[in-house]
């Protein structure tokens, strides 16, 4: 079977039987895809549970009318162009319409022409206010700022691939940033009047990442109630982003397989194949390659995915951009919050500078905020010692004497307890982070006496003292 396009999707409202038949037929013919509503509380229940591109209602209507229904749908925050159709129009009917979020108002009898092109014109109004919305997202929170020779490599690297369609793997430490890098392809690229969509495979549970990704038909399995677009539909013409790939559960990873090499995908519950033209780009934390020799990765996706490597590199690594990072972050966060500006000293730079960041731009921006709220004019060098977080640093471990393996033990300890720290105590995160078992994880703490309960309070009291300024 051929696989269909994906077709605009519109909801035709009318209480003549002889009307939705003739309209819905006439739309499918054009290449639409139309369902239809004989009441206003039919058509209400039907956007409940789906997604429409267009909506074309009757005005005169037993019970609920055309214009209640429209009253309705704002109180509901319904975004979806709405085309008002009425054999008996007025002046008056048409601005009431219009007043309550119409973006046209057809007389009957139709012409069927003139239908069409209205249609047409809704869809290229929502287009626009989606442009322009994610225009507004964009403005000042996804910018990428740096002064490291190691970043302007990795930004030269990604104008060189950003006007292909090449799939583009980008690796990197936890905070270091590989969504803005993913953003920074996609709006450098073509497709970049196009959707810019995100799934981050370790927040969504084995069960559900396949309707996530593909979508579902009303019905696919229990709690179905509609039907559900899915990721690669949503990006239908842009950017699919897909952050931690190498937690995504080996059974989804042949379906991912399949839609990469064929274009095509199928919604859960589905019948048909509906092809999609989307650039995927993939993220990860993790040794792709390692997770291929265990086992834990299939050999034939990592093929696919990874053609162009990016490689962020730790904020340790570039120390150079964190002068320009606090500064940005620090006029950030003044604005949002509208504090007083507030300049850092070079002493505190410097120990920013000094400090080794295992949370890397993401930590930084958090402390930034911190300094700001809590310092009372100037940022110095004491404020940043208190901000940031305390206990021994990984490398006294490796400075110490002793047998060899004391010193790995001692080592060992510091990394799990720096990871605990780094994320808020979550095992399951600290386990995905250190590539361990969340069972082998416990084991180690209770091999390395690591005491989790009594290191929490620990560091709720140390973090109650650093706010003391």
């Amino acid at each position: 079977m051929k696989p269909e396009e994906l077709k605009p999707h519109l909801l035709i409202i009318d209480d003549d039987v002889n009307t939705l038949a003739s309209l819905a037929r006439a739309f499918r013919m054009s290449g639409y895809e139309a369902t239809v509503a004989d009441s206003a509380a039919r058509a209400l229940d039907l956007i409940k549970a789906d997604s429409f591109d267009v909506i074309l209602s009757d005005v005169v209507m037993p019970g609920k009318d055309g214009l209640s229904l429209l009253a309705d749908l704002k109180q509901l925050g319904v975004a979806t162009p709405v085309i008002m159709i009425s054999g008996q129009a007025s002046v008056e009917m048409a601005v009431k319409a219009t007043r309550l979020g119409a973006v046209d108002f057809l007389e009957k009898p139709l012409s069927t022409d003139k239908l069409l092109i209205t249609v047409q014109n809704a869809l290229r109004l929502r287009t626009l206010e989606e442009e322009n919305r994610q225009l507004r997202q964009r403005v000042g929170r996804h910018e990428i700022v740096w002064a490291s020779e190691a970043m302007g490599r990795l930004m030269a690297q990604v104008d060189k691939v950003a006007a292909s369609n090449t799939r583009v793997c980008i690796q990197g430490e936890t905070g270091t940033g590989k969504e803005l890098i993913a953003r920074a392809l996609h709006e450098r690229s073509p497709r970049r009047s196009g959707p810019f969509i995100t799934l981050n495979c370790a927040a969504v549970p084995a069960e559900l990442i396949e309707s996530e990704l593909f979508g579902h038909e009303k019905g696919s399995f229990t709690g179905a109630v509609g039907r559900h677009t899915g990721k690669f539909e949503q990006a239908h013409r842009g950017t699919l982003f897909l952050d931690e790939i190498g937690d995504m559960p080996l059974a989804m990873q042949a379906k991912l397989l399949r839609v990469l090499e064929e274009g095509e995908i199928e919604r859960v519950g589905g019948d048909r194949k509906i092809r999609i033209d989307v650039r995927t780009v993939v993220a990860t934390h993790r040794n792709l390659q390692e997770l291929v020799r265990r086992g834990g990765f299939r050999e034939d996706l990592y093929h696919r995915i990874y053609v162009f490597p990016i490689v962020i590199p730790p904020l340790r690594e570039r120390v150079d951009d964190i002068p320009v990072l606090a500064e940005y972050f620090s006029k950030q966060v003044s604005a949002q919050n509208g504090w007083k500006l507030k300049a850092f000293t070079p002493e505190a730079v410097a120990e920013l500078r000094r400090y080794s960041w295992p949370g890397n731009v993401r930590e930084l921006r958090n402390v930034v905020e911190r300094l700001l709220l809590l310092a009372d004019s100037e940022v110095d060098r004491a404020a940043v010692q208190l901000a940031l977080p305390r206990g021994p640093s990984v490398s006294s471990a490796t400075s110490s004497q002793g047998p060899l393996a004391d010193r790995v033990r001692a080592y060992e300890k510091e990394v799990i307890v720096s990871e605990l720290r780094r994320q808020n105590f979550q095992m399951t995160e600290t386990a995905r982070a250190l590539d361990l078992e969340r069972s082998h994880l416990y084991k180690k703490c209770q091999q390395l006496g690591i005491d989790i309960e009594s290191l929490k309070q620990e560091w709720a009291a140390q973090g109650s003292r650093n706010y003391e300024f």
